[in-house]
């Protein structure tokens, strides 16, 4: 495919549409095996993580075969194409989740501040249990201890953009993932 220029920055293609939906429908099955035995239960609440993960998100939700509720947060790090630090909350959860079963929906855990900070939190509510789905896992970048249960693909400590991704607003709307040239 051919590049894309976003702001100041060039993008290789990385990630094809249909290679993201093949992988999405794959963690759809795998989630809908794991949780087949809750008919009767309370149904699986699904949190997205905002904004970057509302497209991966909507299309595993879409996958699922089991009863499943979804409720989205917005956390951020971000600024440009590096981590803050800091991780801001913007909106907030609504839902009980004493004794459901919760599955966060992450786009992306690079360094793992944003859920490191998040989880204690959820933790705290005391749920029956508490999984992670993330699109893409940067296993170099990653600085804090996390279970990820459900991954996508391990990518390369580059940023990448499309598919819910953005830099400086811009690129969330690519169908296809792409990562930052290396001539940048």
């Amino acid at each position: 495919m051919t590049p894309v220029t976003l702001h100041d920055k060039t993008f290789d293609s990385y990630l094809s549409e249909q290679t993201i939906k093949e992988r999405v429908r794959e963690l759809a099955a795998q989630i809908s095996k794991d949780y087949a035995g809750n008919k009767g239960k309370q149904s699986v609440l699904f949190i997205g993580i905002l904004n970057g993960a509302f497209m991966f998100a909507s299309d595993l939700f879409k996958e699922l075969s089991i009863d499943a509720e979804i409720s989205f947060i917005k956390l951020a790090s971000y600024s440009g194409t590096k981590s803050t630090g800091k991780v801001v909350t913007a909106i907030g959860l609504d839902q009980d989740l004493f004794g459901r079963d919760i599955i966060i929906i992450e786009d992306i855990v690079d360094t793992g501040k944003t859920l490191h900070e998040f989880l204690p939190k959820l933790q705290h509510s005391q749920p029956a249990s508490l999984r992670i789905a993330t699109l893409l896992h940067k296993p170099e970048a990653t600085q804090y201890e996390l279970t990820l249960d459900y991954v996508g693909f391990a990518i390369p400590n580059k940023f990448v953009v499309g598919y819910g991704l953005d830099y400086d607003g811009l690129g969330r709307n690519l169908r296809e993932i792409y990562q930052l040239s290396g001539n940048e």
